[in-house]
């Protein structure tokens, strides 16, 4: 089917709308009793987590046992099983949710199916034991809307991501898709970049700048061949903002390229995503033969005369290739290493063709800022920080999970009220933005607003959105040596002050945490990082050395004890650990002895035993082994 026109587009929308209306009525929050289908029910949906994480855990299966219960009960064609992206509750997946009437079942394994179908769906009574339980209050929560992990957040980039099936364009065009495209192809391109820059949208891959402002820069420059790209890499660890959104709505960014190829006179749009994605891959071919066949990418799109295609280029998983001009050497099949700037990729990109790299995460804004409005999303977030941002919260928090938030809302606010708390109920310690280029914050910082300017200021970075939470039980300066050891194993090699710069403060790190370092080492250590911060070539080099200023600012103590005093608080850096055996505990059962693999323990049966601590290789085999508490580690 090829779609000619703004109201052909227009015709698919309206009768799209109808199939999904199901959906979109349940979508106001307000949970309902289920109906089922023996109280009457005429119609229902169950919507099946499908991204990555909960296909980790077998929502595949899940879906499976669905299709085939539904069709032993004789009632498939009375409902419908959809498998949306990403829903963001990583902690509580797989997700069920069942529409009209709402309601969320967490952790739901392929053993449940068919008492969610005869209870549930045939009989309208929901499954109690699979409701999501509330940890402080302990009532079962039958409405995400209702639970706290969801209550804070505004979903924009995220809109559609656990709504839509990713695979049917037709359920993206009901949700208002392409909408944004064809309206600005009646418009002035000038006039649809003037409403990008007044918006306010930032880049939200990590450097902040302005996206209005960096695709009129990429307009100015006349060739031939011009070049959206939209870089999917995403090397952080622990985050999977953009593999989300590329799995749940992958729409978005196609129509947010083609959307920026019209701005900025380019007609070729390249998608860079690492190959270990398969499943955002594969959604993305999935979408664009889908816009293809729709006459939505290609030649004379919607009749208007304007022309745009998209292809996709892979890259092998390169952190540093998260940096523009390193991306574009990659996709040209060089070496992924960044180049000084000027030229920016404005002016010489791909094979030299002027060029605009965008991120997953901001392409995503570009059409409903179109559809909405401007002035609405200027409305949202801080002065200088328009908009929402989508984090991967991880750590030791309860809700482990993909959120969006708006901008200035507080660090506090996401760890205890969307997050839950620390694990296990214990103290906060610090919670590490912006990823392994980031830095460390405090409890004084928890009450700050997130925007890139107070993130910033504090000594940390927004980033791309990773957030790691860290309690009491973690080492500081172990931490900063995990982060700097990625960030030595991701350096490109070009500059000097990254590559061996970064290698000799790792060097100290490791002298450090071994109990080999000296109060000298640490006033090396900062003047480094101050100095591989000021002459790095990219933004990789530049900041490698935010976790270890972060934590010697924040934590200084505990490097000046393992230092001095040769303790590690958090009983986490093996070489400054002595174990020894509490006489008054031990039974003399000889279990830690034999287990020992250096033969470290000695004793009697019956009488207290003894470790050695020449010999101790501080393994933790002997606290595994006893039954009585009885070995101590200092």
């Amino acid at each position: 089917m090829i779609i000619t026109s703004p109201d052909a587009l227009e015709s698919i929308r309206q009768e799209a709308a109808k199939s999904l209306s199901i959906r979109e009525g349940s979508n106001n929050g307000n949970s309902a009793e289920p109906a089922g289908l023996e109280k009457g029910a005429p119609h229902l949906q169950i919507l099946c987590c499908g991204g990555t994480g909960c296909k980790a855990s077998e929502s595949a299966k899940i879906v499976d046992n669905f299709r085939e219960s539904l069709k032993a009960h004789g009632i498939a064609d009375k409902v419908d099983v959809v498998v949306p992206g990403c829903f963001g509750f990583c902690e509580k997946g797989p997700i069920v949710k069942i529409i009209p009437d709402n309601t969320f079942y967490t952790s739901v394994r392929p053993d449940d199916v068919e008492e969610i179908v005869t209870s549930h769906i045939i009989a309208g009574n929901r499954v109690e034991r699979l409701l999501y339980q509330d940890p402080v209050t302990g009532q079962h929560i039958s409405d995400s809307q209702h639970m706290n992990f969801y209550r804070k957040q505004m979903r924009i980039a995220l809109r559609n991501c656990g709504f839509i099936n990713p695979e049917d364009i037709r359920e993206y065009i009901a949700r208002d898709g392409y909408k944004a495209l064809a309206d600005s192809l009646k418009r002035d391109s000038l006039e649809v970049l003037a409403d990008i820059k007044a918006s306010g949208l930032r880049g939200r891959g990590g450097a902040g700048f302005p996206t209005g402002m960096k695709w009129e820069i990429a307009r100015k420059f006349d060739a031939p061949d011009k070049y959206v790209v939209c870089n999917a890499d995403e090397g952080d660890p622990g985050a999977f903002m953009d593999r989300s959104i590329m799995e749940g709505d992958p729409n978005s960014v196609i129509e947010a390229m083609m959307i920026c190829g019209y701005c900025i006179n380019a007609h070729n749009g390249l998608i860079y995503i690492r190959a270990e994605y398969p499943l955002a891959v594969h959604r993305l071919k999935v979408a664009i033969e889908q816009a293809r066949e729709y006459g939505l990418l290609g030649k004379n799109i919607l009749g208007t005369g304007f022309d745009f295609d998209i292809e996709i280029r892979y890259g092998a998983g390169a952190f540093v290739c998260g940096e523009e001009t390193a991306l574009i050497h990659s996709m040209e099949g060089k070496r992924g290493e960044p180049t000084l700037k000027p030229p920016f990729p404005a002016e010489a990109g791909y094979f030299g063709h002027p060029t605009n790299v965008n991120n997953v995460e901001t392409l995503a804004n570009v059409p409903i800022i179109l559809t909405k409005g401007p002035q609405w999303f200027a409305s949202i977030g801080t002065e200088k920080s328009k908009g929402t941002k989508v984090f991967a919260l991880a750590g030791k928090i309860n809700n482990v999970g993909l959120i969006e938030v708006p901008m200035g809302t507080t660090l506090r606010e996401i760890i205890y009220d969307i997050g839950g708390g620390v694990k296990g109920g214990k103290n906060f310690k610090a919670i590490q933005t912006g990823g392994p280029s980031g830095g460390c914050l405090t409890e004084k910082h928890l009450d700050i607003p997130i925007d890139y300017e107070s993130l910033s200021a504090a000594g940390s970075m927004m980033g791309s959105g990773g957030m790691i939470v860290m309690d009491e039980e973690d080492c500081m300066v172990s931490v900063a040596k995990f982060f700097l050891e990625f960030t030595v194993g991701e350096s490109c090699g070009k500059c000097t002050p990254c590559r061996i710069g970064n290698k000799r403060m790792l060097e100290i790190l490791d002298r450090i945490t071994e109990g080999r370092g000296t109060e000298e080492d640490l006033e090396t250590l900062e003047n480094l990082a101050k100095t591989i911060k000021d002459t790095a070539l990219c933004g990789l080099g530049q900041t490698s050395p935010n976790p270890v200023l972060s934590t010697l600012s924040n934590f200084r103590v505990e490097y000046e004890e393992h230092v001095r005093d040769h303790i590690c608080r958090a009983h986490k850096c093996k070489s400054l650990l002595t174990y020894s055996i509490d006489p008054a505990l031990c039974k003399g059962c000889s279990a830690c002895a034999r287990g020992c693999p250096v033969s470290a323990i000695e004793g009697e049966v019956r009488k207290p035993f003894v470790i050695h601590s020449e010999k101790c290789i501080r393994c933790g085999m002997c606290i595994s082994r006893c039954k009585f508490g009885a070995i101590n580690v200092h």
